[in-house]
């Protein structure tokens, strides 16, 4: 929510725009977030692979890499439209935020996160 505030604070300003698409994000970065948003993906997958035999594992690789391939796609067609294209490169860095935190928050709601 910060970051997206800051962009949408930011966002005539060019010398900002230049630094973001010049400079990326620098590798620590991904490395970090990447980190943080594993920690629960380790202690969700591990006991169901752990407890899945060879056919199930086999079933849960082809379905994943099923899967990836069409979200792949997926985003491939929706990034070749221009209409589409130009409102993401516009609003993505603020859109994506939201939309992951309202995700979260909702998956907290309906799993009754909040009603311990």
């Amino acid at each position: 929510m910060k970051a997206a505030w800051r962009a949408w604070k930011h966002r005539d300003d060019e010398a900002d725009e230049q630094q973001t698409t010049e400079g990326g994000l620098k590798a620590l970065e991904v490395a970090a977030v990447t980190f943080a948003n594993g920690g629960e993906t380790v202690g969700v997958y591990v006991p169901v692979f752990a407890t899945a035999g060879a056919g199930g594992m086999s079933v849960y690789v082809i379905v994943f890499l099923a899967l990836v391939a069409v979200w792949c796609l997926a985003g491939r067609y929706f990034a070749t439209r221009p209409l589409i294209a130009k409102a993401l490169s516009r609003w993505g860095h603020i859109l994506l935020p939201l939309v992951l935190t309202a995700l979260g928050l909702l998956i907290l709601v309906n799993g009754g996160a909040f009603g311990l």
